[in-house]
């Protein structure tokens, strides 16, 4: 049978998959066979003939476990499913036993096995199985990912730990993650005098990182629900930095940081020019992503041909200026299997930043 460790978190964005993918890669190193399963499904995406969770999908593609997807996702939620659930349509026990099912025959063919929760401890209420029912119906040994931070984080985590209390799971890990650099060592410290009465191993997991939090222009893309056009080979290149070109050419030119996306409204005609002009200099390669073009007005023809000739990646849009803006800035940036600079990143950090070997120690 399999080791198995259920990966639970305080809330949405602490890193989750993250962790789960770093637990995998690093698990791959020690045992001969892994495994992953997101036993109740909230995101769904269809994928080989079957609706299945996107974070099991993404690690199915990354980890090549395809050939198991429908028990790596066995309880996909659709938007009836809650109501067909309250409702008596579908019997709550029938869920459960899929779950368990799917869990057993995973184990039956891994030697290392990653559950991961959905959201905070308390979802999955509304079906009978929130994480931490689930996690003491698959009997598997608990770590909790929080966010770094004292005060706000040390809320969370004791509103989070109440469930699995309620539950009568032991929670045997707690992994601060998205660590400020300057401020890791002391966090974790303050995280293991905040819970020194109970029996829960702190540990950090890995600092904050832009690459992993920013989106690509792929990412931005699908935000904006409108193609990359240009040089669409960049793609996978991540925006470190949103600036609105509001201000006059020259000052925007002067305020350019390295991998940024400009939002400039279809009537910037000189300041589109400027930029396009730009993009072919070297030196302003690394500055420019590329440019979100909102606005009703259309961009004039002679400007569309001046862009389209220097291929600088660009989003054309009918949405308002602070519209485009806010979709990006309030999106959180999430994996994607194509990303391979940030699975890589991910692989690298797991291999020097987790204590792979603290967490199987404690799966005893």
């Amino acid at each position: 049978m399999a080791r198995k460790i259920f990966v639970a978190a305080t809330g949405q964005n602490c890193g989750k998959s993250t962790v789960s993918m770093s637990l995998l890669h690093r698990a791959a190193q020690k045992y001969r066979r892994v495994g992953f399963i997101k036993p109740i499904g909230p995101k769904l995406v269809e994928y080989r003939g079957c609706q299945a969770d996107k974070d099991a999908v993404l690690m199915a593609q990354v980890f090549s476990l395809e050939d198991n997807i429908r028990d790596m996702s066995p309880v996909p939620l659709y938007p009836e499913t809650t109501r067909q659930v309250l409702d008596g349509e579908i019997y709550r026990g029938s869920l459960g036993k899929k779950m368990l099912n799917a869990c057993r025959h995973l184990e039956e063919q891994c030697d290392f096995l990653v559950i991961e929760g959905a959201g905070h401890a308390g979802v999955g209420s509304v079906i009978g199985y929130n994480n931490a029912q689930v996690a003491k119906l698959l009997e598997a040994p608990v770590m909790m990912v929080s966010e770094g931070g004292i005060g706000r984080a040390i809320d969370a985590i004791s509103l989070n730990l109440s469930e699995f209390t309620l539950a009568n799971v032991p929670v045997r890990l707690l992994l601060a993650n998205k660590l400020l650099k300057d401020k890791r060592q002391s966090n974790i410290n303050y995280l293991r005098k905040a819970f020194a009465d109970r029996d829960l191993y702190v540990m950090g997991g890995f600092n904050y990182s832009p690459i992993l939090a920013n989106p690509t222009l792929k990412r931005i893309s699908r935000l904006l629900d409108n193609p990359l056009q240009g040089n669409t080979s960049e793609e996978h290149r991540i925006v470190h930095h949103v600036q609105l070109g509001a201000a006059s050419a020259q000052r925007v030119a002067d305020l350019l940081e390295e991998s940024s996306l400009l939002m400039v409204n279809s009537s910037r005609d000189e300041l589109m020019v400027m930029l396009a002009s730009l993009y072919h200099l070297p030196e302003y390669r690394e500055k420019i992503a590329g440019m979100v073009i909102p606005g009703h007005a259309p961009v004039s023809p002679i400007t569309l041909k001046i862009i389209d000739d220097s291929h600088i990646p660009y989003i054309r849009t009918k949405l308002t200026n602070s519209e485009a803006f806010s979709r990006i800035k309030n999106d959180v940036s999430k994996i994607a299997a194509d990303d391979k600079e940030k699975i890589d990143l991910i692989r690298h950090l797991a291999d020097i930043e987790l204590d792979f070997d603290a967490i199987d120690s404690l799966l005893n």
